[in-house]
């Protein structure tokens, strides 16, 4: 597949199109705080993995409207101490995941957090987690569930569970809260980016391949689902267009990014037409803390730099996540 967007240099320079909402910060800050009038009442289950170098607890809290939230917490066999955290977001239609699959960052040294998705995870890793909030008409999918309204869209309830779910992994006594990292791909990518904006005191964010961002130039560029998505709705539903973008702008990482207070790594892929490099540069380039970087790869697709960006986070993040105790890492 060619390239199809903007040069790297244009890229460089992209800014969004997408209008602020001038109640974004209120709409937002209503949001978490009717949230928060619900008991987060997390709880953390140990699980019998078969595994001798973690320990996974099956956790629950309660995140949008006081709905319980699935996730796991895996920790490394033999932490007494906390440990900086990594809290992990999941790509559209996937799930948390069998409690054995996650053993990347607790082989750090840090704990991993990793957040089911509401409604989601029946795209290649399984879901626990219901949405139990329905919506008017919709296409196939989750991109336009609700999308008439910010108050009712599919997404306020997800980021909302999101900022939740960071609560939730700080409350864990081998957690340290003053290193928590936030990272995911695609969707979680753009998950991450959000809560970034709205979670003021983390120590970095890693949105990968990122998803829902610069949603004006997304819906016009390419024809790919998820985005298509909302295509295909507005295909339907003529007349809508003005209503359902005032509706994106409430959740567009564009507007994340610029509120953003920790370092940042992202990644993008000349030939991703799903999250095209356009729409990940605008966030990019929005992020308003000095301390962002972006590795790209330049003949790549939608899978991005797979264990080669892990790789690159890894080292990225050594420098500002926190470090591990020394008997974890086999320090003397």
């Amino acid at each position: 597949m060619a390239l199809f967007d903007l040069s790297l240099d244009d890229l460089r320079e992209h800014r969004s199109q997408s209008a602020e909402p001038d109640d974004l910060d209120a709409f937002w800050a209503r949001t978490l705080g009717e949230a928060r009038e619900h008991d987060l009442d997390v709880r953390f289950e140990p699980v019998t993995t078969g595994l001798s170098t973690v320990r996974v607890h099956d956790v629950t809290f309660s995140g949008f409207g006081g709905h319980r939230v699935k996730g796991w917490l895996v920790l490394p066999e033999g932490a007494t101490e906390p440990l900086p955290v990594v809290v992990q977001f999941i790509g559209y239609n996937g799930g948390r995941g069998l409690s054995h699959s996650h053993l990347l960052w607790a082989s750090t040294g840090r704990a991993h957090f990793v957040m089911d998705t509401r409604g989601q995870g029946s795209g290649g890793t399984v879901g626990d987690t219901p949405d139990p909030v329905g919506s008017g008409p919709s296409s196939p999918g989750f991109m336009t569930r609700g999308i008439d309204d910010p108050e009712t869209y599919y997404y306020r309830r997800l980021f909302t569970d999101a900022v939740r779910g960071v609560e939730a992994a700080r409350s864990h006594p081998l957690v340290d809260p003053a290193h928590t990292t936030v990272l995911g791909n695609s969707q979680g990518g753009g998950i991450t980016i959000a809560v970034a904006g709205l979670v003021p005191d983390l120590v970095a964010a890693m949105p990968s391949v990122p998803f829902l961002c610069d949603f004006p130039r997304a819906l016009t560029l390419t024809d790919r689902p998820p985005y298509r998505e909302i295509g295909n709705y507005l295909k339907a539903h003529r007349g809508r267009v003005e209503r359902v973008r005032r509706t994106l702008a409430y959740f567009d990482g564009v507007h994340f990014a610029a509120r953003a207070t920790a370092p940042a790594l992202f990644s993008t892929a000349l030939e991703d037409r799903t999250c095209p490099p356009s729409t990940v540069f605008a966030a990019f380039n929005a992020w308003v803390h000095d301390d962002k970087e972006i590795e790209v790869y330049d003949f790549n697709d939608h899978e991005g730099g797979g264990s080669h960006h892990e790789r690159a986070q890894m080292a990225w993040l050594s420098r500002r996540g926190g470090t591990p105790p020394a008997f974890l890492t086999g320090a003397r």
